[in-house]
């Protein structure tokens, strides 16, 4: 009998720019099935294995595939991000929460083994400590974004107590990638600023030099996802979503970080909305449940985030220097 495959959903999303190559990698690239809303994929998933167009907040359109593809686990990545969702915060809510229910019923319904579903650092709110923010504190976010993620962290929770539904989940940090950039995000410039000292030779960042939050390189946000996907189940104390931390630095010194590889690169720092989001949320996580439960270790430092950036935002961009 053959397995029964894995589907992603908001496949044309960032995480899964990342995300899908390597489940095709480990499990070969017909059992892995993307799935995306409207916008474009990037060409290694669309080309790399099947792809689906579906409304993951239609449980309709989402059965047909589960049951089309004999899906046995499902890395649920369709969200509205925290800048995007404080522009419209009811479809961040209908999207980020009435999509996880649907995913979460149809699990039970259809036997799927496995849910991932990702959370974020957007669940802390003033409230919380920011130094440090350890796994089990207040959760009062000041944004739809934060405000979603913690329901759906309590959903998850509750689908394993009430009916033992395997869902697994991570509070990612801002995560920065060169594969993908959708947009929307309060981390967002952590990305901008290494493509606008290749292209532009300036960038003009939308929050304060001092604004600090914890961030992470896309290839270790993906090695956590896939290492806490492989754990026992009988290793996990957490089932609302685990902290995981690498990074926390401020915007002014990632742009003096970029600066140091990049002549004449300039920047500068105008506050749009986003600053009251990033001011909400802390500037370090303690992720040391994780690290105990599961063995999570990230790999990425600053610098070493730096080079890989530059260098792959280069090669995009036909840029030799």
């Amino acid at each position: 009998m053959p397995p029964r495959r894995i589907l992603v959903t908001g496949g044309a999303g960032q995480v899964a720019a990342d995300l899908v190559p390597v489940l095709r990698k480990l499990h070969g690239a017909e059992n892995i099935v993307a799935a995306g809303h409207e916008t474009q994929p990037s060409e290694a998933v669309r080309d790399g294995g099947p792809f689906e167009y579906v409304d993951a907040c239609s449980y309709q359109a989402m059965e047909r595939l589960v049951r089309k593809y004999d899906i046995g686990v499902i890395y649920h990545l369709a969200t509205i991000l925290s800048g995007e969702g404080e522009q419209n915060p009811g479809l961040a809510w209908n999207v980020n929460i009435g999509s996880l229910k649907v995913v979460l019923d149809l699990a039970l319904e259809t036997n799927v083994d496995q849910v991932f579903w990702p959370s974020s650092i957007a669940v802390f709110g003033p409230a919380a400590p920011t130094e440090d923010t350890p796994q089990q504190t207040v959760l009062e976010p000041t944004t739809m974004y934060g405000v979603s993620k913690v329901a759906g962290e309590s959903l998850c929770n509750y689908y394993n107590i009430k009916y033992g539904l395997d869902v697994r989940s991570l509070r990612y940090p801002g995560l920065i990638n060169h594969k993908a950039f959708s947009g929307g995000g309060t981390s967002d410039y952590a990305v901008e600023v290494f493509i606008a000292a290749v292209k532009e030779g300036h960038y003009t960042c939308f929050v304060d030099s001092d604004t600090m939050m914890p961030m992470m390189y896309m290839d270790d946000g993906i090695k956590a996802t896939v290492d806490l996907m492989a754990a026992g189940a009988s290793d996990l104390s957490v089932r609302t979503s685990y902290n995981i931390s690498a990074l926390s630095f401020t915007a002014g010194e990632i742009a003096a970080a970029v600066s140091d590889k990049v002549p004449d690169f300039t920047y500068d720092f105008v506050p749009d909305f986003r600053q009251e989001i990033a001011n909400s949320w802390p500037n370090s996580v303690d992720d040391s449940v994780a690290r105990r439960d599961w063995g999570w270790s990230p790999e990425y430092d600053l610098q070493a985030l730096v080079e890989v950036m530059l260098r792959e935002i280069r090669l995009k961009f036909g840029k030799s220097n």
